[in-house]
């Protein structure tokens, strides 16, 4: 169901979303749409709209609720209270905007049912618990046989050792058993056994497993490059790291781990070039490197007197910018450590919070506006007509209660249309007639074909309303945005949704409360003499789609 709202002038604007229609209606599930302004639909000529209900002029609605009555009123009025005396104890935690960390996991505590709560997750396969002390080949035959696992044995026993990081020591009886049985050990077994050895700091058995594997196999698959260049960045030997990435470049683009291994290789061995070399090669890629990455140049880097690579550090921070990234804790104490180090610059460090509405508390700088710029909203509404509208698509369905959402809008004298499929028509012969009468003084109806998906039409809607435009949903339009191929157009798209998307609180059982919609973007910005970082709360859960609370503000005194 989307909702559109026009405040300062009639104008088209859209509240997404799918509902449950409210009571009377039958426990079939309704897909809705309310929007305002019939003055608008010329901006959406062309798409396949068929009309029903029109109704007429604005009307002053104070007094008007639509809101069904309740059969026992003392019942109801004691769980009323007892609700309402709920949300005001989590009134403050129901008021956290919806893509903040820690939201969807409290939206989703909240939503959980007892039944939910007494599942048990189960795996599909049953754990195996190795042996806790080496054995002997007699006993070695003995577990295979209980097992039943005659050709993947060794693999699977070495994959559990590394899982619950048994004795090197229980490992050497296996492959000794192996060799025995078989007079070899199989590659995949060298390879898990070389995990095992990182895993345990057995550097001179990973260094004895490496030369042979080096002698006996004149091609590597990936995974046995990124072990081996894993094990070997953290020893005296890590420049064959180096040359092993350069060998693995030839069929394929290393993984940022195996980048990873060898830039904080070359920084703990004071080669610094190298490491920035390794760093660009990895970005011209499209790779982002893992947050230990950066950790590690800024820990490096503490109090350099060098400007180009002081200048490198900034880049950094201004790539988290550009693609969205977020430090975790100790990366950002790093970042903290690192400018305070900076010789005669005198930058000093806090955490804060920082509140809707008003600028960081600590040095009272307005961060950016969530706001899209012109050209960047023009960019925006091309690509939902190229990649959305011409494409494929698919929402999930949400439940916001009809009439209680209608009066809100209704209330501050909006007006609204519902557009939808033309099946719905048949569901108001369910309605009571009062309700059905009442929706239509307050709200104009269009129904488009029932082949016809309405979503991307909302979305379209929505963007050439204008960037006033605000849309009701608990969607989080994930699949929305996974239509674009552009990661740039993806990270647009989530800035337009968090300044554009309101979402019923899920503590509020008997009113129409939102949640709110922060008013500045949280992302890496500078004015010069000022840094903000958002960073993640190491105590709070954050999801993919949601930006941290907590930020990282640097004062140059």
């Amino acid at each position: 169901m989307a909702f559109f709202l026009q405040a300062s002038y009639w104008g088209l604007q859209t509240f997404l979303g799918r509902c449950f229609l409210f009571q009377p209606a039958s426990t079939c599930q309704k897909s809705l749409v309310l929007m305002v302004d019939l003055l608008s639909r010329d901006r959406v000529k062309g798409l396949p709209f068929t009309t029903s209900f029109q109704s007429a002029l604005p009307q002053n609605l104070k007094g008007v609720h639509m809101l069904h009555k309740s059969r026992s009123g003392s019942r109801d009025r004691r769980k009323v209270k007892m609700q309402d005396s709920c949300w005001e104890e989590n009134e403050e935690k129901s008021l956290i905007p919806p893509f903040s960390a820690g939201a969807a996991k409290q939206r989703s505590e909240i939503q959980r049912t007892p039944t939910d709560m007494g599942l048990l997750r189960r795996s599909r396969r049953h754990d195996i618990q190795p042996p806790e002390k080496p054995l002997n080949a007699k006993e070695w035959q003995e577990l295979r046989t209980q097992l039943k696992l005659d050709t993947d044995f060794e693999v699977v026993m070495l994959r559990q050792m590394v899982k619950h990081k048994s004795s090197i020591d229980v490992a050497k009886s296996l492959m000794a058993d192996v060799v025995l049985r078989n007079g070899d050990v199989r590659y995949n077994s060298l390879i898990v056994y070389l995990t095992l050895c990182i895993q345990q700091g057995q550097t001179a058995e990973f260094f004895d497993i490496y030369d042979i594997i080096k002698l006996k196999f004149k091609t590597l698959e990936t995974a046995a490059y990124s072990v081996l260049i894993r094990g070997l960045s953290g020893t005296d030997r890590w420049r064959e790291a180096i040359l092993l990435l350069k060998e693995m470049k030839k069929f394929t683009v290393p993984s940022k781990g195996c980048y990873g291994h060898c830039i904080k290789a070359a920084l703990s061995n004071q080669d610094i070039q190298l490491a920035l070399e390794l760093y660009h090669e990895m970005v011209a890629e499209n790779i982002m490197p893992n947050l230990d990455v950066p950790q590690t140049f800024f820990d490096t880097s503490k109090g350099t007197q060098d400007d180009k690579f002081k200048k490198e550090l900034l880049g950094m921070l201004l790539s988290f910018r550009e693609n969205q990234v977020y430090p975790n804790e100790a990366l950002m104490q790093s970042i903290k450590r690192w400018f305070e180090s900076i010789p005669g610059e005198k930058w000093t460090g806090h955490l804060t919070s920082i509140e809707n509405g008003c600028g960081c508390p600590v040095c009272n700088q307005v961060l950016e506006t969530i706001e899209l710029s012109e050209k960047e909203y023009n960019i925006l509404k091309e690509k939902v007509m190229k990649d959305v509208m011409q494409g494929n698509n698919t929402f999930r369905n949400t439940t916001p209660q009809l009439f209680d959402v209608i009066s809100y809008f209704a209330q501050q004298n909006l007006r609204l249309l519902v557009l939808s499929r033309k099946h719905l028509m048949k569901g108001f012969q369910t309605w009571n007639g009062n309700a059905l009468t009442a929706m239509q003084r307050e709200v104009d109806f269009f129904f488009t074909a029932d082949v016809t998906q309405d979503d991307p039409f909302l979305l379209y809607a929505t963007l050439h309303s204008g960037n006033h435009c605000k849309f009701v949903t608990r969607d989080l339009l994930r699949d929305h945005k996974a239509c674009f191929t552009e990661t740039s157009i993806r990270h647009l798209f989530f800035k337009w949704q968090r300044g554009h998307q309101l979402m019923l609180s899920p503590l509020a059982t008997n009113k129409i409360i939102f949640m709110p919609i922060l008013n500045y973007d949280t992302v890496v910005q500078t004015t010069g003499e000022t840094w903000h970082i958002p960073y993640d709360d190491q105590r709070v859960e954050r999801y993919s789609y949601e930006v941290p609370r907590k930020w990282l503000c640097l004062q140059r005194k």
